[in-house]
């Protein structure tokens, strides 16, 4: 499989195009097909060779005709099989009625499939191209299978998650394997569809590179191949101005813990320099724990605004543990200037004026990153939020492009989006990330990378998959403070 076409990834109704494009070109649609269903069959002998018996499971469409090639070489190497269907033969048309002429065994109705421990299961009735709520009589069988515990070979996807969104639609099989052909689907890696599809296989079933280029979407697994390319170079010169002055504002006396957090990751994370900005009643506390980062007395607008003439003072954290308010507004304004990182409190303090922060951003290049976690994404963005047709990648994208910002959707599947329609989905964070604290260290990184210089949507997407890696160094007692201290260099 090419090293790049197994990253892409292509939606479900681009990956028909895909196919009409293919057999258009004068490729044999059929042997496509062939080539993909005996990898299914392949992959699921490898897999679980002590099987003592294969379910086929074959819908109405060409996954279903998938499931007829699977099967009949599965009994060609020796296997029991047997299989059931959604219909009888006359209902299929193409390529899944040759598959299904060439079975020469018995058919089932999906309703009489029932599995023993000794079974195993392959899901051939959707893929991703589901697109409704699964029947009843289907939602049943899958429900059976899935408190059998058998395992399960999802060809495609598996049947009940949308290849859109990754949504379960009704009921969604748990699969043991899932193997995909060429390119993986928004599904494959948003939730819950990524923990549905258990190990992925990425089959080249021989689709030429130039056709599937033509439906590449602007999403992508997030990874070093994101940002490799903007990375700022260090030589001899480099000095702590040059790596970028990030400050980062504290809340009040009792609320000065998550500033730090953000202030000692944005340090650990490569900013030459990073200011606490504290207000006059936080000072002494801010105080007794800083060493390396320093400290400035900022309580008022004007106060900032003074401090602005320093032009080497480049980018600002605002929002951890901040408040919400009037003086988080002033603030944020305050900076449109410059780069800057929203979060938490920053972003819920725009929740009844959202366009006053996207208007001040609105002209030149990106430099504003919100994080918001679904909840504060509501609040920012209500009409986006409540869109259930939308994915989540599209809900990032379309409040990217609203908000003239990179969006980081926080989550167990984090998307980075940018105005210009290009999105990330992140795959490598653990689940212990989330503990109180750790969006805090996620700001500071994120802060530190634009501080860097690094463009806005590359510093959001390096910063999401540096907090992951940062993460999977911890187990799950871990806390926010060990978590900064866990951060890793960031892969080129």
């Amino acid at each position: 499989m090419d090293s790049i076409t197994q990253h892409w990834i292509i939606t479900p109704d681009g990956m028909g195009k895909v196919d009409a494009a293919a057999a258009q070109s004068g490729l044999d649609s059929f042997g496509l097909m062939r080539a993909a269903g005996s990898s299914v069959a392949a992959a699921a002998l490898r897999d679980f060779p002590q099987a003592q018996r294969f379910c086929v499971l074959c819908g109405p469409g060409n996954n279903g005709g998938d499931g007829y090639i699977a099967a009949t070489a599965l009994a060609q190497s020796g296997a029991s099989v047997d299989v059931f269907s959604t219909g009888n033969g006359d209902q299929l048309k193409g390529d899944a009625k040759r598959a299904f002429d060439a079975w020469e065994g018995p058919v089932h109705a999906i309703s009489q499939c029932v599995v023993t421990d000794r079974d195993v299961v392959i899901d051939a009735l959707f893929g991703a191209g589901l697109s409704r709520t699964v029947s009843d009589e289907i939602a049943a069988v899958i429900h059976r299978v899935n408190a059998s515990g058998v395992p399960v070979v999802a060809v495609d996807l598996p049947s009940g998650i949308s290849g859109h969104s990754g949504a379960v639609l009704g009921a969604a099989f748990k699969a043991s394997l899932t193997v995909t052909f060429m390119c993986r689907k928004p599904g494959h890696l948003l939730l819950p569809g990524r923990v549905h599809c258990g190990r992925l296989d990425v089959v080249d079933i021989g689709i030429p590179k130039r056709i599937l280029e033509t439906q590449k979407s602007t999403i992508v697994e997030n990874g070093p191949s994101v940002w490799a390319s903007a990375l700022p170079t260090e030589d001899l010169s480099t000095h702590k101005y040059r790596k970028g002055h990030l400050a980062v504002f504290s809340g009040g006396a009792l609320h000065t813990g998550a500033a730090r957090l953000a202030s000692m990751a944005g340090l650990r994370s490569g900013a030459g320099l990073v200011t606490l900005a504290s207000p006059q009643d936080a000072l002494a506390t801010n105080a007794a724990h800083l060493t390396a980062v320093m400290l400035k007395e900022i309580n008022t607008k004007a106060n900032v605004r003074e401090w602005l003439d320093d032009q080497r003072l480049t980018t600002f954290v605002l929002g951890p543990g901040f408040g919400i308010g009037q003086n988080a507004r002033d603030i944020a304004l305050a900076v449109a200037d410059r780069r800057l990182v929203l979060d938490a409190d920053g972003i819920s303090s725009f929740k009844d004026n959202p366009t006053e922060l996207f208007s001040a951003f609105s002209n030149g290049d990106t430099r504003l990153i919100l994080t918001p976690h679904d909840g504060e994404f509501a609040r920012l963005f209500p009409d986006i939020a409540a869109d259930d047709m939308l994915s989540k990648v599209e809900k990032a994208i379309e409040a990217a492009r609203r908000s003239h910002s990179v969006v980081i959707l926080k989550g167990a599947d984090t998307v980075i989006a940018a105005p210009d329609g290009r999105a990330a989905i992140n795959t490598n964070a653990p689940p212990w990330l989330a503990t109180a604290g750790s969006g805090d260290v996620l700001a500071g990184i994120a802060g530190a990378h634009l501080a860097q210089g690094i463009p806005a949507y590359e510093a959001a997407a390096s910063a999401v998959w540096r907090h992951g890696r940062a993460g999977l160094r911890l187990d799950a007692t871990a806390t926010a403070e060990a978590l900064v201290d866990c951060i890793p260099p960031l892969d080129r």
